[in-house]
């Protein structure tokens, strides 16, 4: 079959098959490329969408980058469910088998580094979102206005515990956010602190004030999850969000200058 060759990510040979059903880019099955103890997953897709022009052309089309992503992500995962995959940022594409080889040569001291890191281990995301309690603070406190009106220092008077009652409600929220970030650390192999969420982009409902990965060994995954579960519940007010196993993404980012 002609046509670019689309990578997905870069792992070491494993033993177990990848779903038989399991469709890439392009409609094209990944395949296997294999060079020097590593292996690169490949599809073959049309240069009408995947050549230089075209690709950045498309990568400003939010709904054809959506449905890309997505039959990305579905290979990833299936790779994640039988071995441990370095994903490749979206998008990286090449001419030939033979310009994966290259790629892969001269980047194989730094794949088999990160490999070494996370080989076994996965990804494992939780977010904490405040919720409600800020609006139903200001609902008790509006209920408690007179009816009639009221005079100036006593408006100021209200101002004033609507402002300590929104205060300590974050306050609550960030040393909850502390309390299990250290709590998850402590239990995995290592932890990365991402930006929080913007709620207008996320359309998550409250406010997100932690958004973190955590590297934990497959064995000791469901530990992890019974951890998270045991933590949920533990301040009102608080949603707890976790999501996985991934594929190791916040542990195997390649520098710019890695990058291929």
């Amino acid at each position: 079959m002609t046509g670019l060759r689309y990578v997905y990510a870069v792992c070491r040979p494993f033993g177990a098959a990848l779903q038989s059903q399991l469709t890439g880019l392009g409609g094209d099955p990944p395949r296997l490329l294999t060079h020097h103890g590593l292996i690169a997953v490949v599809s073959h897709v049309p240069e009408r969408d995947f050549a230089e022009a075209p690709l950045r052309a498309h990568l400003e089309d939010l709904e054809w980058l959506t449905a890309t992503a997505r039959t990305h992500q579905l290979v990833i995962d299936a790779l994640t469910a039988v071995t441990t995959p370095l994903p490749l940022r979206l998008g990286t594409v090449f001419r030939d088998d033979s310009g994966v080889r290259t790629m892969m040569e001269a980047r194989e001291e730094d794949f088999h580094r990160i490999l070494d890191r996370v080989q076994g281990r996965v990804e494992w995301g939780v977010k904490v979102y405040a919720e409600s309690e800020k609006q139903e603070q200001a609902q008790e406190l509006e209920q408690e206005k007179p009816a009639q009106p009221v005079s100036g220092r006593d408006y100021l008077r209200l101002r004033r515990q609507q402002t300590r009652a929104t205060e300590d409600s974050w306050q609550r929220a960030e040393s909850f956010a502390t309390r299990i970030h250290d709590m998850l650390s402590a239990h995995a192999e290592d932890s990365r602190l991402h930006a929080p969420q913007n709620a207008t982009l996320s359309g998550a409902p409250g406010r997100n004030v932690l958004n973190a990965a955590y590297l934990v060994p497959r064995t000791a995954s469901e530990e992890f999850v019974e951890l998270v579960d045991h933590m949920k519940d533990d301040t009102p007010g608080m949603r707890v969000e976790l999501t996985g196993p991934w594929a190791a993404y916040s542990f195997t980012q390649l520098s710019e200058e890695e990058r291929p």
